[in-house]
């Protein structure tokens, strides 16, 4: 594309009705991420519903054994490997979501030099945004899916309520998927992605995912809480027995809050470094 075309589109996408922010077609996004995804990049995702699987067979199957029934949502004793599944079906959602929108956006920002190329056609940001952070949200619902299948085929699942972990799930991927692209549109260096890793593993291991938040002093309690994978924990852990607190709201309240933020942060990271 020669240098006159590419400023020709570019003024004319800051001449559309809503500016070069978005041209109502993220679509042509999502269509272009599902081509790569299905032309060599499947067996990469399949891997990704694996890992929240073994550790359930593991820890839930293997250890519950020896831990034996412990205290749910509403105090009512459920077996081990019941307690850790929701937990564990929101790390698959938000592993996914953030290795969607942090390394495979940070690939594709510095090195493809896709995003500049969309942002020459009549693509805006926002388009982009969008686009990206639904093929996020679609592995996240993939994963659910057959993680929730899973949990039946275990026995895991007593009630009709469990299978709205599926669109929790999304939700919390929504949420991770939209802040992990706003923080890596400020990265620049391999060495500076190792954060979003660094930050990822302690909420892993010390969310409530393996045992009650109860166990630790209660100023490490705060710090646990104000964890975007806390809360995702508490709702599907929530979701998985049917019992809802004054916290449950909550809970979809800070993904809600996420999701905003990341999207707004995303939209005029992307403007400010692509349409100057």
């Amino acid at each position: 594309m020669s240098w006159t075309t590419r400023q020709g589109a570019t003024e004319d996408a800051r001449n559309r009705t809503f500016g070069p922010l978005y041209s109502r077609n993220a679509r042509a996004v999502i269509s272009r991420g599902l081509k790569a995804t299905l032309g060599g990049h499947w067996l990469v995702m399949l891997s990704g519903f694996f890992e929240p699987v073994l550790f359930l067979v593991s820890m839930g199957v293997g250890m519950g054994a020896i831990v034996g029934a412990v205290e749910g949502p509403g105090g009512t004793p459920i077996s081990y490997a019941a307690y850790i599944a929701p937990a564990l079906l929101a790390v698959s959602a938000m592993n996914g979501a953030v290795y969607d929108s942090t390394w495979n956006v940070f690939f594709k920002m510095h090195f493809g030099k896709l995003y500049q190329g969309m942002l020459y056609t009549s693509l805006g940001p926002l388009d982009i945004a969008l686009g990206e952070i639904f093929l996020a949200l679609l592995r996240g619902m993939l994963y659910a899916a057959g993680f929730t299948a899973v949990m039946g085929m275990m026995g895991l699942i007593t009630t009709p309520w469990a299978l709205l972990m599926i669109p929790g799930s999304v939700l919390i991927a929504f949420g991770f998927a939209s802040i992990g692209m706003a923080i890596t549109s400020f990265m620049k260096t391999f060495q500076q992605m190792d954060w979003i890793t660094f930050m990822m593993l302690p909420m892993f291991l010390f969310s409530a995912t393996f045992y009650p938040l109860s166990v630790y002093p209660q100023y490490i309690q705060w710090l646990i809480q104000a964890l975007p994978l806390w809360h995702g924990v508490e709702l599907l852990r929530q979701i998985s027995v049917g019992t809802f607190t004054a916290a449950t709201p909550l809970h979809i309240g800070y993904y809600l809050v996420m999701t905003a933020a990341g999207m707004l942060l995303t939209t005029m990271r992307l403007r400010q470094l692509f349409l100057k």
